[in-house]
């Protein structure tokens, strides 16, 4: 699932240093399943007072959920929309995707939901595959 890199963002990582707005627009038009989802959760929690917020809808297909799973296993890419979006990621069974406040990173809620024991007791039949 390879990002669609335009020639000028090239040209920038192969001088040096890029505009992280650039690598956020690439992955948006490249991976737009995973930038969607985060961009309507980081507006739903802006919008509310809870500590996070949560998608459990599986994606439609496995190239879908290819993207997702780029997205956020990707340092790089993952950092740049936490910080785009100014929210912590965290994320289990393959596409149940949550965004925190980044203070509420290492919270209770945070260590609840990033927990093994979290990741056994949402695991379901089928994901097992996944």
């Amino acid at each position: 699932m390879p990002l669609n890199v335009s020639p000028q963002l090239l040209g920038q990582a192969e001088r040096g240093k890029i505009r992280e707005e650039d690598s956020v627009a690439t992955v948006r038009e490249s991976l737009a399943y995973a930038y969607d989802p985060i961009a309507d959760l980081s507006e739903e929690l802006r919008a509310g007072d809870a500590e996070f917020v949560d998608n459990f809808t599986p994606p439609p297909s496995e190239a879908e959920r290819g993207q997702l799973l780029r997205a956020l296993a990707s340092n790089a890419i993952r950092g740049s929309l936490e910080r785009h979006f100014n929210i912590s990621l965290a994320f289990m069974n393959c596409h149940r995707v949550a965004a925190f406040r980044p203070e509420a990173h290492g919270s209770e809620a945070h260590t609840r939901f990033t927990s093994e024991r979290a990741q056994i007791l949402n695991q379901s039949p089928g994901l097992r595959d996944c």
